[in-house]
């Protein structure tokens, strides 16, 4: 989960409603209160320190709140639920509502291909100090590491006005054809040379070394701004404590998580004091939002939610003006509503429309509705419930048989393993040396590392054998758990089953070592099996065999492939298989 830290006296400042700088009675007290954000305290400041220099680390645990990131985000939240009020921010536009803007970035088609989105905006009013410049960093990179997974879907840059000849242009360019001095750098490198030796350039060049064109920000004199996303140029992006008057900009693939990040840095900006001046992207080409956008852009919409069915989630009645009072509470505005297009009673058809705050996208569906509702009233308003059914539990066929299988392998010498079910396409699929046809990816995920569902268990093991090359051989280790890959025969065109997968490193195994140990845990289960060849690409050709089951292919197992091995770093051989469960029972 994100963790942050804050100046303590700024945080302060920023979380009282009356600006005072108000603290709390005590450690107990403050938690309670950033309960409101899904927030914890992981460590208190140093009482050794100056009051201006003391640090608070906060725990973020929700990962839908990329606006709590920040030290203004996370002290808005307090300072609303507090009786602060919701804020306003008059500087975004909408639709019916436009908000003029003096200054005009160019994106030209060339970029398209590569990191076709833009958005931006001036702050300016106030000089920077160094607790805010850190919170800027700060949220900078926790924005582009978490929310834009490592930068690859958002990037963020700052820049000083005063050296800036507009408008803006953010087009693709040859990377051999373009050189600027990036910063902490002391000569021009073009930009293929800033992904070979820059340390930032090493870091990130995975998003971009495998593309024909790169995209560059300049300004209409041909001054580098940046080389998104990987480093701002030493002149212009170059910002300082006492700096005044910048342009923000973020970069990237989906419009909208490009557009929600630029109006948290805006919030957050605002609420320091700075005053906000809209920017005009131009694009030459269509996009959601059309081609021309005046950023900072609302483009939240709306979500119902009847009361009724508040009442399903929370297990209580509350009335609409108690749900009113609960969203504002959390920075939500909301009003009464009617929603009779599924052609049901007027009386269950009353709920509340709300519409999620400049600075959050996390509304989907009623029940985030519901939830803000729950924590605006908070925990503790509701009633303990002693449950009303009396059920017996007990354990499914599954489960039992998938114990019977633990306990065998243990019996034959295997150490059992517990793993994540997702991962990233690099181990799951490109180490494996996989075609990536099967697996699942997530729709909307947080990081790269957890993008996929595994659709075997194997890659799992691998990766532990990748890193137990200190320990003595032999190694064995096993795995029983859910696996999940596209099945068109599915009415949901996936399947999730129940998978054991095992893995034998040492100098001598080979496929005769697999063979026997499936025989043996075959014994024990009861069950006959056939064997036929397999060209698992995992598997050296003519060592692998795929498992049969009454007729029917439920596994396969064989000697690991040189190139799996080498992709994790493994030195020694390894045999390796899998099975279905759920077919054998």
């Amino acid at each position: 989960m994100p963790k942050i830290e804050v100046n303590e006296e700024v945080f302060y400042a920023l979380s009282d409603p009356e600006g005072r700088g108000r603290r709390w009675e005590n450690r107990e007290a403050f938690e309670e209160a950033l309960s409101c954000a899904k927030a914890e305290l992981d460590g208190d400041s140093d009482k050794s320190l100056p009051a201006p220099e003391r640090i608070l680390k906060i725990e973020l645990n929700d990962t839908n709140r990329p606006d709590l990131w920040g030290t203004a985000g996370c002290a808005r939240q307090l300072r609303v639920y507090n009786g602060g009020g919701i804020p306003e921010y008059p500087f975004f536009s909408r639709p019916g509502n436009i908000q003029k803007a003096e200054r005009k970035v160019k994106v030209s088609k060339t970029v398209k291909q590569v990191r076709p989105y833009m958005a931006g905006f001036i702050a300016g009013g106030r000089a920077i100090t160094d607790p805010m410049l850190r919170d800027m960093i700060q949220t900078q990179e926790k924005l582009a590491w978490n929310f834009g997974r490592r930068r690859r879907t958002i990037s963020m840059g700052l820049y000083r006005i005063s050296m800036i000849e507009w408008p803006v242009l953010y087009k693709g360019v040859d990377p051999d054809s373009v050189s600027f001095v990036p910063l902490q750098w002391d000569r021009p490198l073009t930009l293929r040379e800033i992904l070979k030796q820059h340390p930032k350039g090493k870091e990130y060049a995975f998003i971009q070394e495998h593309e024909p064109v790169h995209p560059l920000l300049t300004d209409s004199r041909g001054e580098v701004l940046s080389y998104p996303p990987v480093i701002n140029s030493a002149g212009l992006g170059a910002v300082q404590v006492g700096d005044t008057d910048l342009f923000v900009e973020i970069t990237g693939t989906d419009i909208n998580s490009v557009t929600l990040a630029v109006s948290i840095v805006a919030c957050d900006l605002a609420d320091n004091g700075f005053t906000i001046e809209p920017v005009e992207i131009e694009y030459e080409y269509d996009t959601p939002f059309g081609r021309n956008v005046i950023t900072p852009w609302y483009f939240q919409e709306p979500v119902f939610c009847s009361l009724a069915r508040i009442e399903k989630f929370l297990g209580e009645r509350i009335d609409a003006d108690g749900c009113l009072r609960a969203l504002r509470r959390m920075g939500v505005k909301a009003e009464k509503a009617v929603d009779l297009e599924r052609g049901i009673s007027p009386e269950k058809s009353e709920g509340v429309r709300a519409w999620p705050p400049e600075y959050r996208n996390d509304f989907l569906h009623a029940a985030d509705v519901a939830e803000d509702v729950m924590i605006g009233r908070s925990l503790k308003s509701f009633k303990p419930m002693r449950p009303g059914d009396f059920t017996v539990g007990r354990l499914s066929p599954l489960t039992l048989y998938s114990r019977k299988v633990k306990e065998i392998l243990a019996g034959m010498g295997y150490q059992e393993m517990i793993y994540n079910y997702l991962g990233s396409r690099k181990d799951l699929v490109e180490n494996m040396r996989g075609d990536g046809s099967r697996i699942i990816r997530i729709s909307n995920p947080m990081t790269e590392n957890y993008e996929y569902l595994r659709d075997s268990v194997l890659a799992s093991l691998m990766a532990s054998e990748s890193v137990s090359a200190h320990s003595a051989y032999p190694h064995q280790i096993f795995e029983i758990g859910k696996v999940a890959f596209r099945d068109d025969a599915e009415n949901y065109g996936s399947s999730t089953r129940q998978y054991a997968g095992f893995l034998h490193a040492d100098k001598d195994v080979n496929f005769n070592t697999a063979a026997g140990q499936l025989q043996t845990l075959f014994y024990y289960l009861s069950r006959e099996y056939d064997v036929k060849e397999s060209g698992d690409p995992r598997f050296i050709p003519g060592r692998a065999a795929a498992i049969l089951y009454r007729g029917k292919k439920i596994g396969v197992f064989g000697e690991v492939h040189p190139e799996v091995l080498e992709n994790w770093g493994v030195t020694v051989p390894c045999t390796a298989g899998e099975i279905d469960l759920e077919a054998l029972i």
